[in-house]
């Protein structure tokens, strides 16, 4: 079984999953956090597009970049739209202090992190040196930290 895309995954399946779950429950709901969906979806959407302006290529590394991209978001983050998937997915586990969106946030991340492995073997195949120069500088996750 192909799972759908991972955009169509963080911001569709799972979060309508999460609000079938919880409706049968009684939502539980914390708006304290809800910021932090829209801001995941929001990094995720204009990170992209400025991925694609600068880097060409498609979404995702289907159709790979042209040009390597380590301006802006990505001066600080490697990964700044797998990033915003995963703030998403935490604000819908807080907001909804939900034990499903929780798994689903840990699977992504896992899932993830396997995909920026495969992402960051083909980017220094494409880039060489300027790649491992650019992964030298700058954390695969959260600036400073890793």
């Amino acid at each position: 079984m192909k799972l759908p895309g991972s955009s169509l995954r963080t911001f569709v399946v799972f979060p309508l999953t999460v609000l079938a779950l919880e409706y049968f429950r009684g939502f539980r709901i914390d708006p304290w956090f809800a910021p932090l969906l829209a801001w995941g979806f929001l990094q995720y959407d204009l990170v992209g597009r400025y991925r694609l302006q600068l880097g060409g290529g498609g979404p995702g590394m289907t159709v790979p970049p042209e040009r390597l991209v380590t301006s802006g978001p990505y001066a600080w983050c490697r990964n700044p739209m797998y990033l915003g998937h995963l703030i998403f997915l935490l604000g819908l586990t807080l907001t909804f202090r939900s034990e499903l969106a929780l798994a689903f946030l840990l699977f992504s991340a896992v899932w993830f992190h396997i995909r920026i492995l495969r992402d960051e073997r083909r980017l220094h195949e494409l880039f060489g040196g300027d790649y491992d120069a650019y992964a030298a500088r700058v954390k695969r996750w959260l600036p400073g930290l890793f």
